[in-house]
C-alpha cells in the first residue's frame, strides 16, 4: 500500500514541477493538442457514421422482426463507441508520445536536471531519427499488447455480474499498467533500458506503478484532461523512473542512504 501511495505522490509530483516551469508546461501541450484534434475527429466520424458501419458489418440480421433488429444493432453501435474510447484512453498516450518526442525529451531532460544532486541528465547518445524508430517500435508492442487486453476486457464484460463489476476494475489496472509504460519510457529510453527489461522492472513493483498510471487512465476519460496533464505526467513519470532505478534525487538528501540501483543489459553504469 506504501508503493501505491508513492506512486499517486510522484503524479502530483509531476503537476507540481510543470506548474513552476511555466514555460515547459506550455511547450509540453503542443503535442496533445495535436493529437487531441485527430482523436476527436476519428471519435467524431463514429458517433455519425457508427450506427451504418454496424449496419453493414452485420448483413445477417436485415431480415430480423422489429425490436430485435433495432435493438440488436444499437447495442453493437454502443459497444463499438464504449471500445473506442477505451483504445483511445489506450493508445492516446503512445500517440501522443511519437508526435511530442523531441518535446518531450527535452522536458525529462530538464527535469533529471532540476532533481539530480549533480545537475546531469542521462543522454541516449543515438541521433533524432534512432531514438524516434526505437520509440515507435516499441510504442507498436505497447499497443499490441493493450490491445490484446482490450479484446479479452471486452469478451469478459458479457459474463453475467463479473463483467459488470469486476472487469472494469481490471480493465483501469490494465490501462494505468500500460500508461505507465509508456510515460517512464521517455527517461528510460535515454538511459538504455529496453522494452523487456522496462516491462520486467515495472512488473517488479506493480502497486507502484498502479498508483500512478490508475488514477491518470481516470483522468484521462474527462474530454480534454489528458492534454493538459501530459506534460506533468511525463515529469512525474521520470522521477518514478530515477525511483524504479534507484537513483538518487536532490530531495533525497545528502545524508541520505545511496539507494541500490537496477542493472539492465545497455544501461549506462
Amino acid at each position: 500500500m506504501r508503493d501505491l501511495g508513492a506512486g499517486f505522490g510522484y503524479l502530483l509530483k509531476g503537476q507540481r514541477w510543470v506548474a513552476r516551469h511555466g514555460k515547459q508546461y506550455g511547450f509540453g501541450l503542443v503535442p496533445g493538442l495535436m493529437t487531441l484534434v485527430l482523436y476527436a475527429a476519428a471519435l467524431v466520424a463514429l458517433a455519425l457514421w457508427g450506427e451504418d458501419f454496424v449496419a453493414w458489418a452485420t448483413p445477417f440480421a436485415d431480415d430480423w422482426s422489429s425490436p430485435w433488429l433495432g435493438l440488436f444493432r444499437a447495442f453493437l453501435t454502443v459497444v463499438l463507441f464504449a471500445l473506442a474510447l477505451l483504445l483511445s484512453v489506450l493508445t492516446f498516450t503512445a500517440v501522443t508520445l511519437l508526435v511530442g518526442q523531441p518535446f518531450y525529451e527535452s522536458l525529462s531532460e530538464k527535469v533529471d536536471r532540476d532533481v539530480s544532486p549533480d545537475g546531469t541528465a542521462p543522454e541516449s547518445g543515438l541521433p533524432l531519427w534512432r531514438e524516434l524508430w526505437i520509440s515507435a517500435r516499441d510504442s507498436l508492442r505497447i499497443v499490441v499488447r493493450a490491445l490484446l487486453w482490450a479484446v479479452l476486457l471486452f469478451a469478459l464484460g458479457f459474463l453475467p455480474f463479473v463483467g459488470q463489476t469486476v472487469v472494469p476494475v481490471l480493465g483501469f489496472f490494465v490501462t494505468g499498467f500500460f500508461l505507465t509504460e509508456e510515460l517512464t519510457a521517455v527517461a528510460l529510453q535515454r538511459r538504455g533500458v529496453e522494452l523487456r527489461e522496462r516491462l520486467t522492472l515495472l512488473r517488479s513493483r506493480k502497486t507502484l506503478v498502479w498508483g500512478f498510471g490508475t488514477p491518470l487512465g481516470l483522468a484521462f476519460l474527462v474530454p480534454f484532461v489528458a492534454v493538459f496533464l501530459m506534460p506533468g505526467a511525463v515529469a512525474g513519470a521520470t522521477l518514478l523512473a530515477r525511483d524504479l532505478l534507484g537513483e538518487e534525487t536532490e530531495e533525497d538528501g545528502d545524508d541520505a542512504e545511496e539507494p541500490q540501483r537496477a542493472e539492465f543489459p545497455g544501461q549506462a553504469p
